[in-house]
Parts: structure tokens; sequence; C-alpha cells
């Protein structure tokens, strides 16, 4: 059991990490614009606040709490609708941002002793994850490939690993056309499995029923936010550090860039609830 609990928790850790790098996603932008003003802190409780939907988001997907999807699902369109103008709303925020590289750290250090702008950080980057129900669907999708490749190389997942694949297949029963279950290369499942048996690893053990199976969930989804907390905090120290090498001009056009992005994934997300309720 202790096996179990380890392994599980380090492979959580690895993945929110992981799959938190690219740069691409709303709360990256945000996390990105700002750690340009210098706002290292802001930052900080933003992907604070950004990981505590995705720590709910991931105990559902590998819990398995599949009737919270029937329920939640016919409202997916007017969350996405609500994310859409929360999203577009930050980004026009950050298109119209414009600041000067000599007084930002003054700025960011009073901008931080206001408690009502720092509460505001945990607020934006929750609601950023949280009005974006397609994280549910990416969070289970990268679970189930590396929960699936844990298991194959003989690590003990406690039964996550088949947990997901059955929460995939009873929610494609009740939509088929949301999610489709990504194939494991043959590479991963047999060759090194193969390692593993030749050299004595680690066997892949039999689900855990019952308490136990909550346990290994909530460490597993704690971890994963916690290795996305760990991504951001690198990326915004370091963006924070060597932004004073970049010139003032190029960092507002990059951060003004930004916020464009950050608009056009607003304009994605009010599209995709037009295209369900339609």
């Amino acid at each position: 059991m202790t096996t179990n609990l380890i392994t599980i928790s380090i492979i959580g850790l690895i993945a929110g990490f992981v799959f938190s790098m690219p740069v691409a996603g709303p709360v990256s932008i945000i996390i990105t614009s700002n750690a340009l003003k210098g706002k290292l802190r802001y930052c900080n409780l933003l992907a604070l606040g950004a990981s505590f939907a995705d720590f709910l988001y991931v105990l559902v997907a590998v819990y398995g709490i599949t009737h919270l999807f029937t329920l939640v699902s016919p409202v997916i369109p007017y969350i996405l609708g609500a994310g859409s103008i929360f999203i577009i709303y930050t980004g026009i925020r950050i298109v119209r941002t414009k600041f000067d590289l000599e007084h930002i750290d003054e700025e960011s250090s009073l901008s931080g002793l206001h408690g009502r702008r720092e509460g505001g950080g945990i607020y934006t980057g929750f609601m950023m994850n949280f009005l974006n129900p397609t994280l549910f669907f990416g969070w289970m999708v990268s679970s189930f490939i590396v929960l699936s490749f844990a298991a194959s190389a003989g690590f003990a997942t406690g039964g996550l690993a088949t947990s997901v694949d059955e929460n995939i297949d009873q929610i494609r029963k009740i939509d088929h056309t949301i999610t489709e279950k990504p194939e494991i290369p043959s590479y991963l499942k047999i060759d090194t499995l193969k390692i593993f048996k030749q050299t004595g690893g680690a066997k892949k053990t039999d689900p855990i029923p019952g308490y136990s199976h909550l346990l290994i969930s909530l460490l597993y989804s704690f971890f994963l936010a916690a290795g996305t907390v760990l991504w951001f905090f690198i990326l915004a120290f370091f963006l924070v550090r060597f932004r004073k090498n970049l010139n003032i001009n190029v960092i507002n056009h990059l951060v003004q860039g930004l916020g464009i992005v950050l608009c056009l994934f607003g304009l994605f997300f009010g599209y995709s609830a037009i295209r369900l309720l339609v």
C-alpha cells in the first residue's frame, strides 16, 4: 500500500509539471504577461488559484464520479460562455497594459501589499481554469496516458490506471462525441514491460478497493496540482528575473500580443458554447 501511495504521488507530480509546460494556455499567458511586469507574487498566487481548479477536475476525472458528469454536462455550454466573457475581459485588460520598466518594481511592491489585489490573483487563477471544462477532458486523457504507461512499465498505481480507463469508457457511453480514448504506442506497453521483467522491476498490482481508491485518487490529484504550481513558480521566477534584459518596447508588444491571444481563446470558448447549444 505504501509503495502505491509513494509511486502515485511521484507520477502525479511529474505529470502535472510536464503537462503544464506548454505556454499556449490561458493561465500560462496571464502568468507570462504579469511576470514580464515583475509581479512575481501575483503570478504565484494566480498559479495557486489555478491549481485548486486543476485538483477538482483531476479528482473527478480519476476517481470516477461519472454521475457528476451527467449532471454537469447540460450546463457546460453556459460555463464555457461565462469563461469566454471572463477570458476576453482579462485579455482586453492585458492588451491595454503599458508600463514603465524603470518603476515597475515599485508598482509591483505596492500592489503586492494590497490584500484585495493578492486575493485577486488566486481568484483569477481559479476562475480561469474552473470556467474551462475542457480541462476535465484534457487531464483525463493525460492521466490515462501517464498511468497506462506507468502500469505497463510495472509500477504500482493502485488500480488507478484501470479506473481512468473505465471512466473514459463510461463517459463515452454518455456522449461518445465528447472525447476519444487515445491509443498508447505498443512499444510503451510491451518493450518497457519486458525491460522491467528482465531487471526484476516492480510488478503490476491489482486494483485496491474501498477507501484506498479514494486516498490514491486524492494523492494523485494533489500532487498533479502541486506539479503545475511548481512549473508556474519556476516559469514566473525566470521571467521576472530576466525581463530587464529585454527592451521595454519589446515587452510592451509581447504583453499586448499575449493579450490578443487570450482574447482569441475567449472567442474560441464562446464559439464552442454556441456550437454546443445549437
